[in-house]
């Protein structure tokens, strides 16, 4: 999920390091904890891939300073010092690495986007594909709902068999209750969206 991640971050912008982080937790609820540790490991999978490309933005060159002319020998001297000074080349400083997502980087995208979750973790996969889907085609978009929405439907199934087992407590059994209820209203809510998708895209 971390690859789809970076992937869907990286298509919107070419970023650095600490951007690309900063991206994911700012626009990714469901990233929020991501580490140095294992976001610069996930990168390196990608560039070893030939998903991503990294690329050190050109340094730019800045124009001598203007020097006015003073009419002195002693100013004159100044200004020949500070334009050879301007030109004298910088010592190199350390840039930051850029990354890119690269040709190879897009189609590993959209198939990561459209691969079943081999986690375990379909709520926070799906909603993580839900918030780069609009990069689908309609035809991906509208399986990938009714794909969830089967999900969901085996779900409520399976809670509903076992929703009222003795020898629960308050407590417990109130827990069983909103899990059932939340995944109702997650259906309902999947059928707005595959009725918007079947109907040409429209907002909600």
């Amino acid at each position: 999920m971390l690859e789809l991640a970076i992937l869907g971050v990286l298509k919107e912008q070419e970023l650095h390091g600490y951007e690309l982080k900063k991206r994911l937790t700012d626009a990714l609820g469901t990233f929020s904890s991501v580490s140095y540790g294992s976001l610069y490991p996930a990168l390196a999978r990608l560039e070893a891939a030939g998903a991503v490309r990294a690329v050190t933005p050109a340094a730019q060159e800045l124009p001598a300073p203007a020097v006015p002319m003073t009419g002195s020998i002693a100013g004159e001297a100044a200004a020949f010092r500070a334009r050879r000074a301007a030109t004298r080349p910088a010592r190199p400083s350390r840039t930051r690495k850029v990354y890119a997502i690269t040709e190879r980087g897009e189609a590993l995208f959209e198939e990561l986007l459209v691969t079943d979750s081999a986690s375990g973790d379909d709520d926070r996969a799906f909603n993580l594909k839900l918030a780069f889907c609009r990069y689908l085609p309609p035809d991906r978009r509208l399986g990938l709902f009714e794909q969830r929405r089967a999900l969901l439907v085996e779900r409520l199934a399976k809670a509903r068999t076992t929703r009222t087992r003795k020898g629960r407590d308050l407590y417990t059994q109130s827990l069983v209750d909103h899990g059932a209820e939340t995944t109702e209203r997650d259906i309902s809510w999947l059928d707005r969206l595959i009725a918007i998708e079947r109907q040409g895209g429209e907002s909600l």
